[in-house]
């Protein structure tokens, strides 16, 4: 496959690194300073995988969809906007694979992590509580990923109406009716996702530690390939058949 890369960042040169060992190529790099001629260029790939910003990343979805170049999204930060990008998505007969994380291990994390939630709704002895840690250069928080399986959870477990961001711990959630994200930015940690059940007879932890960036980039890759002649709105549990 053609690969262009929309964002040339840290995710971007590992992406482009798996890319390779996978047998693609990597014709195109896009980055805040491209010009439109280099945007045009983007028409020649099989396929775009973007690692932006979210203020960038609805924009860079339209001119991949214009182009008709299917695009794997991988920022977070923009989901708010995931139904009118859907409509764009298909009013154009594009393709669109989007994930809050594209690391397989995440994904099967994300599936543990679900059904536990309906293993805890009729246990309303337990509190749930969530804590993520990342690196000190991303941005949103709570993370996508963390927001994805808060969401999850509150789906399933009916005593929750939702899911907040608080700044520090607490020694005991305020209201049972929320899960609390606790949101940590430290130098160099890939990504730590914990999500905790309590009670005052004991706890449950279920924990993702990310050791790089390989994981989240070879899942992007891999789902570049699952796109390839594909059609309309996929997410990774369609890849993974979760």
């Amino acid at each position: 496959m053609k690969i262009a890369l929309i964002g040339y960042g840290k995710m971007g040169k590992a992406i482009e690194a798996i890319a390779i060992t996978r047998g693609h190529a990597v014709i195109l790099r896009l980055d805040a300073d491209s010009s439109a001629a280099d945007w045009q260029q983007l028409a020649g790939a099989d396929a775009a995988i973007e690692f932006t910003q979210p203020d960038a990343a609805i924009e860079n979805m339209k001119r991949c969809f214009a182009l008709g170049v299917p695009v794997v999204v991988g920022t977070t930060g923009w989901l708010g906007q995931l139904s009118a990008i859907t409509d764009a998505c298909n009013t154009s007969n594009g393709s669109l694979l989007w994930a809050s994380n594209f690391s397989i291990g995440v994904q099967i994390f994300m599936a543990i992590n679900r059904k536990l939630a309906e293993l805890m709704n009729p246990q309303p002895a337990y509190t749930v509580e969530m804590e993520e840690v990342h690196h000190t250069q991303k941005i949103d928080a709570p993370s996508g990923t963390a927001i994805t399986l808060a969401d999850d959870i509150v789906q399933r477990v009916a005593r929750l109406e939702d899911w907040r961001s608080i700044d520090k711990k607490i020694s005991k959630p305020l209201t049972t009716s929320s899960l609390d994200i606790l949101s940590k930015r430290i130098d160099a940690v890939p990504g730590t996702h914990t999500v905790s059940y309590n009670s005052d007879i004991d706890s449950i932890d279920i924990t993702h530690t990310a050791h790089s960036r390989l994981g989240f980039a070879t899942g992007a890759v891999v789902a570049a390939e699952f796109l390839h002649g594909k059609k309309g709105v996929f997410t990774m549990q369609d890849l993974l058949q979760l």
